[in-house]
């Protein structure tokens, strides 16, 4: 089935479909030219009773390892094995991904370019990036999920390792979160507009799933993350417990924090770093250097505190104010 060929509607109701996989194209708003942004759903409804749980990925435009573990696990799922029913979103932000941008990109001459997931669950009434996050939440999102993952990975020109965000406080959503086996979990009690906020407020446990670096496929951090949803589904008795290949099996004891720090640079030129992904690093210690547009040296960064390397640069030329390195620990 192409995407065209698939169905479109204006809202899903799992409760009107059989079991099986059912491919549709939502409709969530009119563009300038009268078409419509159109979204790829995928639902796996199984034959035995169970939990329903949504998936989406793509909410920024350039993460698109998020996308493609979406679209993998897909692939992989069996409606006839379920209990239960799995939705697939894979590429709510269409318009940021045909930019190659995080954001979504509106027609309207007057309105700039917006980050989706500040803006959850959207206003009937606003600007078309909160009409659009308004449609999609009422008629695709809210109404059809007892359970929440959203994927997203670094942005551009920087990495993560496979990361999770779960309020803590919540203990639903961190159980989810070690399901997946990461290799380290951040203590997230939300931020306004944010969709695992908006579902943990709705009182739908909700984490957020980070899979390595934006604009860029990797392909074993994408394999560890759908071997960790499928963990997960499994912890909440969607599917049975499935071997996983060599490599991606669970990190028996993530590295948790609820802080970050970003070392961020201090003036242009090449920045490289001096550690390693998952490193850990001491107070004052090296972790990146910076050259001038001559290839001289131009200024060493040290770690204001102890910590997880979390994030790391791979985009070399670093303008003022930009990542180099990013520590997890625990304030």
């Amino acid at each position: 089935m192409t995407f065209h060929s698939a169905p479109l509607i204006a809202r899903l109701d799992l409760d009107t479909l059989p079991a099986g996989r059912h491919a549709f194209r939502f409709e969530a708003l009119a563009t300038g030219l009268g078409q419509s942004w159109q979204l790829p759903v995928l639902v796996y409804r199984g034959t035995r009773p169970g939990p329903r749980v949504m998936i989406t990925a793509g909410v920024h435009g350039d993460e698109l390892n998020g996308v493609l573990a979406a679209q993998q696990l897909g692939r992989e799922l069996d409606a006839e094995q379920l209990s239960g029913t799995v939705v697939l979103v894979p590429g709510l932000n269409p318009s940021g991904m045909q930019a190659r941008h995080r954001d979504f990109m509106p027609g309207d001459p007057d309105c700039s370019s917006s980050n989706f997931n500040r803006l959850f669950p959207g206003r009937v009434d606003g600007n078309s990036a909160e009409r659009y996050l308004h449609k999609v939440w009422t008629d695709l999102l809210e109404h059809n999920a007892d359970f929440a993952l959203d994927l997203h990975t670094q942005t551009r020109g920087a990495r993560y390792p496979l990361f999770a965000f779960a309020d803590f406080s919540n203990p639903e959503a961190l159980a989810m979160a070690r399901a997946l086996g990461p290799d380290c979990l951040q203590d997230d009690p939300g931020e306004a507009g944010v969709l695992e906020t908006v579902w943990n407020e709705h009182e739908v446990p909700c984490i957020t799933i980070e899979v390595g670096g934006g604009s860029i496929a990797e392909l074993l951090t994408v394999n560890r993350a759908v071997a960790g949803i499928h963990r997960v589904l499994a912890h909440l008795g969607v599917t049975e417990s499935r071997p996983c290949e060599p490599g991606c099996e669970a990190v028996s004891v993530p590295v948790e924090g609820n802080t970050t720090t970003t070392v961020r640079a201090e003036t242009g030129g090449m920045a490289l770093p001096a550690v390693a992904l998952g490193q850990m690093v001491e107070q004052g210690e090296l972790v990146a250097i910076q050259y001038d547009a001559f290839g001289a040296e131009a200024r060493r960064y040290t770690a204001p505190v102890a910590g997880w390397v979390l994030s790391l640069n791979d985009d070399p030329m670093r303008e003022p104010g930009t990542l180099l390195v990013r520590l997890l620990h625990t304030k």
